[in-house]
């Protein structure tokens, strides 16, 4: 049996706080343009359950695709999260979390979107953006 991770973290200013819990503590780090375009280089998340927002107010949502939204801070303008609608899960932006000991990067997406400018030194599965969305994507209309 895997035991959850009990996460807690806020935004630059604190008017968003958080908690969530995560089943693994494996960050993905995105390198898609929206991601690269939304946190001015690759968007690193934590892929959580349960989340619950202290205060709703301040967070803002902006529908990024047909099947996804992305959650900022009203004050701030923090990243929060990447949100699949239609699913329970949040991608909660990894630098958010009070304690980011246990993190460890296990995964890179895709990848034939990086630019050549940076590099993780990191091993990790890598997947292009045709694998992503053959794997998570939706269904073919």
């Amino acid at each position: 049996m895997t035991e959850e991770l009990n996460l807690e973290g806020k935004c630059m200013c604190g008017a968003v706080k958080f908690t969530a819990t995560a089943v693994k503590p494996n960050v993905v780090a995105c390198h898609c343009d929206m991601c690269r375009r939304w946190s001015a280089g690759p968007f690193m998340a934590l892929n959580c359950q349960t989340v619950t927002f202290g205060d709703q107010e301040n967070v803002g949502r902006i529908r990024s695709s047909d099947w996804a939204e992305r959650g900022f801070c009203t004050h701030c303008g923090s990243n929060l999260f990447y949100h699949i609608v239609d699913s329970s899960d949040y991608q909660i932006a990894a630098g958010l979390l009070n304690d980011q000991s246990m993190l460890r990067m296990s995964l890179q997406v895709f990848t034939d979107r990086k630019p050549e400018f940076y590099e993780f030194a990191n091993e990790t599965k890598m997947m292009t953006g045709a694998e992503v969305i053959a794997m998570f994507g939706p269904p073919p209309k």
